[in-house]
């Protein structure tokens, strides 16, 4: 195992935070590296669309309470998507996720390149003089940052150069409305409306105005950021509960609830994948469908479709491998990347794909299709043939009367259309803010607004609206690399106290693929080591190389039988530019240094 300790770390010093959007939750204050002098400064670079960044804010909650005094988070936003580089959309979504330390804004991922960043999310720990002493990308990191934090702690502390003391966090000013940030909505028999008001940590039922609130369930722990809902034919409603990991069911006519899948922990690579509902391990339910007898469940934090049998009581994979990415054919082998709505119709299964901004579904023999979108990295407002048109992070699809469905277009802030009879695409409303869902009501489409916080009620028109097409790409900068053989290297260091699992066989694995396929001549595939020889074609000039990493590290105690174990896992898209003068050695950080 690697010292990690912070006398065997290379003294780097960290570069200047700086973002053209600003900073917030600061007072109005700019924030540089000097006015931190003193603290230990943890910097979150995320993107709001990320699941994985959400996941991580929740990881930080305890560490950021516990060292208050001498830990600074600062949440360095790098937007991936053109939306999110809008000032106001960060400006939401801090409030939106409950992020209570400052965030810089960085829509031109100036701070990004500078501390040559490559994945969301990526921590990057900088010691009270200064000094970048470790990084991590993905998930699972918390363990290990809680022990680094309180040793640089002990160490400054005794240096003389440790500052305790309030952070620099300055809260907004709360905002009454009666909904915030609401993200999923469904007609209840009463005719009344049911909508999950996540930022509140509720459930709001609404009278069939769509505005006067009949009451509220919950708001007292019950849920954490609930999502998608789905009426079953008794009548009650099964709740996605995303951030508590967990699906459960509200009664309308008694307003009981209870808990019917998930333990509340997050699920990790390894861990079981079928089995009595209440004791298996979910992440991030988003929506919920009910489909051919079963609730369908799109779980954004592992990019796959599972059920939920309220027969026997059983949930269970229905669909994705967990890698992420846009992979059609038979369910068991399929790639989603981070499903969020879902609408069932009788021979079909819709599902809004937001990474890939892909409309996608599911038949009744269990293949996988996709309508529109094209992958990761390709997205826009374009309407027209289902080959060429383009979305920005949908999160709601909705079946319509005609046989057609609608699509929550978030981040176009737009509603479009999907016809599968005529294969075209075309734009129903703009002028949205952040529409998360949509529920048919008669002849009308009631829109979840979300950024707006409110429902919204459009006849559903006859005629599309025309907009003027517009296409992108995620812009990162490609990395230049030699063509013929590279060198990968997945950086991982065991935390201090830590050591590689390796009772059961090996503990570390390593997956890796591109876009196109024929980028590699060879190197894809799985492996158990965090290093592989890859050849790259020499007649392509760009790609992308997908990896995906997973180690698992256990508490070194010998006196211990049954040690704490931590997963550490993270995907990279990494684009890649063929050149003669490029590098043949990709080193990828999943914790630790780069030596």
């Amino acid at each position: 195992m690697n010292d990690v300790s912070p006398r065997a770390r290379a003294r780097v010093r960290a570069p200047e935070l700086i973002g053209k959007g600003g900073w917030l939750n600061t007072g109005g204050d700019d924030l540089t590296l000097m006015d931190l002098r003193g603290k230990i400064v943890l910097l979150d670079f995320w993107t709001f669309c990320c699941i994985n960044c959400l996941h991580v804010l929740d990881e930080l909650r305890e560490l950021e309470e516990k060292h208050r005094d001498t830990l600074v988070i600062i949440g360095v936003h790098s937007p991936k998507f053109v939306h999110e580089a809008e000032h106001q959309a960060v400006v939401d979504a801090v409030e939106r996720y409950e992020v209570h330390h400052p965030v810089l804004d960085d829509p031109e991922l100036a701070t990004w390149k500078q501390y040559a960043v490559r994945a969301w999310p990526t921590l990057v720990v900088i010691d009270p003089e200064g000094y970048v002493v470790a990084q991590h990308a993905g998930e699972g990191h918390a363990n290990a940052l809680r022990t680094l934090v309180e040793e640089l702690e002990a160490e400054h502390e005794a240096k003389g150069t440790l500052r305790r003391g309030d952070g620099p966090y300055v809260p907004p000013e709360p905002v009454a409305t009666d909904l915030r940030f609401p993200g999923k909505a469904v007609l209840l028999p009463s005719g009344n409306l049911l909508v999950s008001d996540t930022t509140r940590h509720q459930l709001v039922e609404l009278a069939a105005d769509g505005e006067t609130v009949v009451r509220r369930i919950g708001g007292d722990g019950v849920f954490r950021e609930p999502q998608g809902l789905a009426v079953l034919p008794d009548g009650t409603v099964v709740v996605a509960d995303t951030v508590h990991h967990a699906l459960r069911r509200f009664d309308p006519e008694t307003g009981a609830v209870e808990r019917i899948a998930g333990t509340g922990r997050q699920w990790w690579q390894g861990s079981p994948t079928s089995g009595p509902a209440l004791e298996v391990d979910l992440s991030s339910p988003w929506d919920v469908a009910w489909w051919q007898g079963k609730v369908w469940i799109a779980m954004a934090g592992v990019h796959q479709i599972w059920t939920y049998d309220p027969e026997t009581g059983t949930v269970e994979v229905a669909a994705g491998t967990t890698n992420e990415g846009l992979v059609d054919g038979p369910a068991a082998e399929a790639w989603f990347a981070q499903p969020s709505g879902l609408a069932a119709t009788a021979d079909r299964l819709w599902i809004a794909d937001s990474e890939t901004s892909a409309l996608r579904w599911i038949d009744t023999e269990g293949l996988v299709h996709t309508a529109v979108g094209t992958g990761l990295f390709d997205f826009g407002h374009r309407d027209g043939a289902a080959d060429q048109a383009l979305f920005q992070h949908p999160l709601g699809v909705t079946a319509l009367p005609d046989g057609s469905v609608a699509v929550s277009d978030t981040y176009n802030h737009a509603l479009r259309r999907f016809d599968p009879a005529s294969g075209e695409v075309t734009t129903l409303a703009t002028d949205l803010r952040e529409p998360s869902d949509a529920v048919v009501v008669g002849e009308d489409v009631v829109v979840v607004e979300s950024a707006r916080h409110r429902l919204t009620r459009l006849r559903l028109p006859e005629e599309a609206v025309q907009v003027e097409s517009v296409a992108h790409r995620t812009q990162r900068e490609a990395t230049d690399v030699a063509p013929g053989r590279l060198r990968l290297d997945v950086v991982f260091q065991a935390p201090k106290g830590q050591k590689l699992d390796e009772r059961y066989g090996p503990s570390t694995r390593l997956l890796v693929s591109s876009t196109p396929p024929e980028l590699l001549l060879s190197g894809e595939g799985t492996g158990t080591d965090l290093f592989r020889e890859l050849e790259l074609n020499p007649e392509l000039t760009e790609g992308v190389l997908h990896v995906s990493a997973m180690a698992a590290s256990c508490d070194d105690d010998p006196s211990n039988e049954y040690p704490a174990c931590h997963v550490h896992q993270q995907d990279w898209g990494v684009p890649v530019r063929i050149t003669g003068d490029g590098a043949a050695r990709l080193p990828l950080i999943l914790a630790g240094m780069d030596a």
